[in-house]
């Protein structure tokens, strides 16, 4: 008999979201994910109301009452994607288990959380390497502050963002190979 711990099991869910700090790869992750499942991709960036935006612009951080309506207007249209075509995929920071949960509960339907985990070092020269309408550097410390790892009882699959994109989309497909069952209207 194996002593080797067993795969991590998830509840089968139709919506996957890459969460985790600004410039963790969210977006493109979830992008190649969402290629592999020929499923939609909803950033979750663009769902943020315009007083958001400005306040992340001015490099103000965002207050949970400034989440609460971005996250719920994310939930509704990944659940409309998912009614249409069977799946979708989203990205969204979804830092603490609060906006997590939210997330669930406003979507109405378990979520497969793909947690991008990446230290202080690495993400910092990810964000100083990049160029967001909207993001500026100086708010990385407060994501960090922010952030609530997922806990293990939480629908959460935990990858490493120095691992190569395509590798971490195979990784998430094949973790969640239920939804080869599910029938997405084409």
């Amino acid at each position: 008999m194996s002593t080797a711990p067993s795969p991590p099991r998830f509840e089968p869910a139709r919506i996957i979201v890459a969460m985790g700090v600004s410039s963790s790869g969210k977006s493109t992750v979830g992008t190649a994910v969402a290629r592999r499942l020929h499923a939609p991709f909803l950033d979750g960036d663009r769902y943020h109301p315009p007083a958001n935006v400005e306040k992340m612009r001015a490099g103000i951080p965002l207050t949970d009452e400034d989440r609460w309506p971005w996250l719920e207007a994310l939930a509704g249209a990944l659940t409309q994607a998912a009614d249409r075509k069977g799946v979708a995929v989203g990205a969204c920071s979804a830092l603490r288990r609060a906006y997590r949960d939210y997330l669930v509960k406003k979507a109405g339907e378990p979520i497969l959380f793909v947690y991008l985990h990446g230290n202080r070092d690495v993400i910092g020269e990810r964000m100083a390497r990049r160029q967001h309408e909207y993001m500026p550097a100086t708010l990385l410390d407060s994501q960090f502050a922010t952030l609530e790892p997922p806990a293990p009882d939480e629908n959460v699959l935990q990858v490493e963002v120095t691992e190569p994109v395509e590798a971490i989309a195979t990784h998430v497909v094949k973790a969640a190979s239920h939804l080869r069952s599910f029938k997405r209207k084409q």
